[in-house]
């Protein structure tokens, strides 16, 4: 009998496809000729509909991913002998390859313990007054990650707090928003907005995804503090991050901007993350590590119940632990998806 066909729905936010805004927007835009680098009307149309977004005046570039959306960001705010200080389990810190510390000449990134990979203020301002000497670098800019990378997310107060500290110390405030989407979705009941939890917040720089929620290469750098953004679009050529034919990044934007749709797919995302959740919940040999409060779940497993799960197909990812595992929900994820797990999981576990 031959091995199941691997399902990567729960793998990744980045293994679905595009969404059909984004796809049909790529169609529209493919039609004629438009001025490259950025002269389009849909680079202008997408600015300005992100402008409108946060409600305020930012400076928004466009680059290829997430890796140089926040590199190049802490690139703008950084000089080559200061520290960014982040959460020990950051995509800066583990994932990006020395990114950071590339584009920025050598400035240093300085991990950080949180319980649900958060950032405390106290625990913040203790690292950054340990060392107040040449030998260290100077702090000089303080990046969280909403959602995190445990799916956690940053209030507005607690964003407030943190820029509070970053402040006093003259260090620029950065969000590494790769699932931005899903946090705005999941605080959007609550009347809190976009605008809420970046500037009115003190964020200073925004690493804005879209390639997780349904687009193609499709980040944006955000700078609501427009200071920062001096010659920013230097930054972007040098680092081979300006496309020639920006109108299809651009074009997405605007389509998932227009209606809200950027919003609904990270709803929808995380409604299937609480989903499988609370059917995960009730089983035995699972144990919820975090709350679910995006659109990933984390739990822990027996490596047998793992390695199980592995052999009738289920793509998924060994995260932090020994036992611990990520399920990851993403714009297209459907309900009987979800179902479907949730029943090889009951049977695998007795439950």
């Amino acid at each position: 009998m031959s091995a199941p066909r691997p399902d990567w729905t729960f793998a990744s936010d980045n293994t679905a496809g595009l969404c059909p805004e984004a796809l049909a927007a790529l169609t529209a835009a493919n039609a004629g000729h438009a001025a490259g680098y950025g002269g389009d009307p849909w680079t202008a149309e997408a600015r300005q509909a992100l402008r409108t977004l946060f409600a305020t005046d930012c400076e928004v570039f466009f680059v290829f991913n997430g890796t140089a959306a926040n590199a190049l960001a802490l690139a703008a705010v950084c000089r080559s002998y200061e520290g960014v200080f982040c959460h020990e389990s950051a995509h800066l810190q583990v994932d990006e390859c020395g990114a950071v510390e590339h584009f920025t000449g050598g400035a240093k990134v300085i991990p950080l313990a949180g319980a649900g990979a958060k950032l405390a203020p106290a625990a913040v301002a203790a690292a950054i007054n340990r060392r107040r000497d040449v030998h260290f670098p100077k702090p000089g800019a303080l990046s969280l990650t909403q959602a995190t990378e445990f799916g956690t997310l940053y209030t507005p107060d607690e964003i407030r707090a943190l820029g509070e500290v970053a402040r006093r110390e003259g260090m620029a405030l950065h969000l590494d928003g790769a699932r931005f989407a899903n946090a705005a979705a999941a605080f959007a009941p609550q009347g809190i907005t976009p605008a809420d939890l970046t500037w009115r917040a003190g964020v200073d720089v925004l690493s804005l995804g879209g390639t997780r929620n349904g687009m193609l290469d499709c980040e944006a750098v955000v700078f609501f503090n427009r200071d920062l953004a001096r010659d920013f679009g230097y930054r972007v050529k040098q680092s081979g991050q300006l496309a020639s034919k920006q109108r299809f990044a651009c074009a997405q934007w605007v389509a998932l901007l227009r209606d809200g749709a950027w919003l609904r797919h990270a709803a929808h995302a995380n409604a299937m993350a609480r989903r499988l959740a609370a059917g995960l919940a009730a089983l035995p040999g699972v144990r919820l590590l975090h709350p679910v409060e995006a659109n990933g779940v984390f739990v822990g497993l027996s490596a047998v119940l793992a390695a199980n799960l592995e052999a009738r197909g289920w793509q998924f990812l060994k995260f932090v632990g020994d036992d611990g595992y990520r399920f990851m929900c993403g714009w297209d994820t459907a309900p009987a998806a979800v179902d479907a797990l949730l029943a090889d999981f009951a049977a695998l576990a007795g439950g």
